[in-house]
C-alpha cells in the first residue's frame, strides 16, 4: 500500500514538550511532501495556533491542510479556502457557561487571535495561550462577547474536578453536541458529531483518496477516531494507554522523533 495522506496531532505527536518541531522531523516531512505526500495537521487548536507550525513545515508550497478544532473546521492551507466548517449553536452557551460558573472553572473561545474570557489570570487558561501564541481578551461578560460564529468553547481547571464535570455534561449534552477531554485539564465543547474522523473523510472525498491511504498519528483521547480509522494508525510511545491498545502501530515518543521514524518506516520505505 502506498500511503498518500500523512495525518498528525500536534502537541505530544508533532511537536516536543517545548512544543517545538525538531529539525529532523521537519527535514523527514519536508523531504515527503517533495515526493508527493500530503500533510494534514489535525488538532483540537484553533486556525490560528495551528498556522505557525504549518508555515514552519511549509503546508503551503506543498498543498497540506489544516484541520483545527478537532474537525469543526478544513482549510486548504495553499489557497485558504474553507473547505468545511461545523460551528456551535449559540443557543447552547448559556448552559455551558453556567456549568464552568457553578463548579468554579474558566470557559474560553476564540475570536482571530484571540482568547476570549472572563479569567485571564487563571493558570489553565494561561497554558492555552502559551500553546496557541495568542492572544488574552479579557471581556466582562463570557456571553454578551460571543456574538460572531464559533467552533468551540473549552473549559479549562484541575483535571479530578474536571472529569467529574465531563461526566455531568456528557450526559445532560450527549444529544446535543460532543464533550470530551483533549487534554486531563481541557474539556472541549464542540458542535455534535465533531471529531477528526469524521472531517478526515470528507477531506478524503474532496481529494479522490481512500481510508486505506492514510496513516493517523496521534497521542490523545481526542486523536482515537482517526486512528481507528485510518489505514494505518499510529500511537506515539508516550500516547494514552487507550490509544496504544486500538493503534496498529507504535512509534517512538514525541522526544525521540516518532513522527519521523513513521515516515521513514512506512513512506520511504515504500519508495
Amino acid at each position: 500500500m502506498k500511503y498518500k495522506l500523512l495525518v498528525l496531532d500536534l502537541d505530544g505527536t508533532l511537536t516536543n514538550s517545548k512544543k517545538e518541531i525538531t529539525p529532523h522531523t521537519r527535514e523527514t516531512l519536508i523531504k515527503a511532501q517533495k515526493n508527493g505526500v500530503k500533510v494534514v495537521l489535525a488538532s483540537g487548536r484553533p486556525t490560528y495556533g495551528v498556522a505557525p507550525l504549518a508555515k514552519e513545515l511549509e503546508l503551503d508550497k506543498y498543498e497540506g491542510y489544516i484541520l483545527s478544532y478537532n474537525g469543526g473546521e478544513i482549510i486548504d492551507w495553499k489557497t485558504g479556502e474553507l473547505m468545511y466548517k461545523n460551528l456551535l449553536n449559540h443557543e447552547v452557551l448559556p448552559y455551558l457557561y453556567q456549568c464552568a460558573k457553578d463548579h468554579d472553572f474558566a470557559i474560553l473561545s476564540y475570536d482571530g487571535e484571540y482568547v476570549l474570557t472572563e479569567r485571564p489570570d487563571d493558570e489553565y487558561v494561561q497554558k492555552e495561550v502559551k500553546l496557541n501564541v495568542m492572544k488574552i481578551k479579557k471581556v466582562d461578560n463570557f456571553l454578551e462577547s460571543i456574538t460572531h460564529p464559533i467552533a468551540k468553547c473549552l473549559i479549562v481547571g484541575e483535571s479530578t474536578r474536571l472529569a467529574v464535570l465531563e461526566r455531568e455534561m456528557h450526559e445532560h449534552l450527549k444529544d446535543q453536541m460532543g464533550v470530551f477531554r483533549s487534554e486531563p485539564f481541557f474539556l472541549e465543547l464542540v458542535p455534535k458529531g465533531i471529531d477528526k474522523a469524521r472531517s478526515l473523510a470528507v477531506l478524503l472525498k474532496e481529494l479522490g483518496m481512500n481510508k486505506e491511504e492514510m496513516i493517523a498519528v496521534g497521542d490523545g483521547f481526542n486523536d482515537l477516531s482517526m486512528i481507528q480509522y485510518a489505514g494505518l494508525g499510529v500511537a506515539m510511545d508516550n500516547a494514552q494507554p487507550i490509544v496504544k491498545e486500538n493503534a496498529d502501530y507504535i512509534t517512538l515518543s514525541n522526544e525521540e522523533d516518532g513522527v519521523a521514524y513513521v515516515v521513514e518506516k512506512f513512506i520511504f520505505e515504500q519508495v
